[in-house]
């Protein structure tokens, strides 16, 4: 009950205080990417309900001669780059939070059809309201592997508490400041989770 209380007066608090920059996002976004300027996703929240995941847009509708999208190197733009590294794309997520699919803490939402790929353990991260940010996000973000940033997660289920969604909350600001562990190296996003390799229990990714 507390930390939904949070979540509403945080949430709501955060859009009445960011509506300026969001409507400078959403101003920007259609200018130089172009419209609908969010990008509406299907996510799994808490107990695998599907939601609609709100963000501002980063990439560009391009295909190549065979009609299928180009890599997200190749779709990212300049400008979209920019709003992921100062993580603005993520601005309205307060909207999710505020209606209660989402909370201000707890483990990122994934795609839906990593459902079926997660193990047992992994799958506990469905405990949980998915969140804006969480131990994973200020433990590396996506600079990490797919099996640390799983680890984290069920961490976080296992120890959440007021306490440490205060932690989290301030060190995800200093992490946006820094603009630390945006992708890993060498990619433009974060590559997509495969499911354990059955060889050795480590979690594949392969690039998007």
């Amino acid at each position: 009950m507390i930390k939904r209380l949070i979540d509403i007066a945080g949430s709501s608090f955060l859009l009445v205080l960011l509506s300026p920059l969001g409507l400078l996002t959403w101003c920007i976004v259609r200018m130089r990417i172009g419209a609908p300027a969010l990008f509406i996703q299907e996510r799994p929240g808490k107990g695998k309900r599907i939601f609609q995941l709100y963000k501002f847009r980063t990439m560009r509708e391009a295909f190549d001669p065979n009609g299928r999208p180009l890599s997200d190197a190749d779709r990212m733009t300049p400008t979209g780059a920019l709003l992921r590294r100062l993580s603005l794309d993520e601005l309205p997520q307060l909207l999710n939070v505020l209606v209660g699919d989402m909370s201000l803490v707890g483990p990122r939402p994934l795609l839906v059809r990593y459902l079926e790929r997660y193990t047992a353990e992994q799958a506990r991260r469905h405990l949980v309201k998915p969140g804006i940010t969480g131990w994973a996000q200020i433990n590396g973000r996506n600079a990490i592997s797919w099996e640390q940033k799983f680890d984290l997660d069920i961490w976080y289920v296992d120890h959440q508490s007021l306490w440490l969604d205060l932690k989290i909350l301030y060190l995800t600001a200093k992490k946006v400041v820094r603009k630390d562990g945006i992708t890993a190296d060498g990619e433009a996003t974060i590559s997509e989770f495969m499911g354990p390799n059955p060889a050795t229990g480590a979690s594949k990714a392969m690039e998007k």
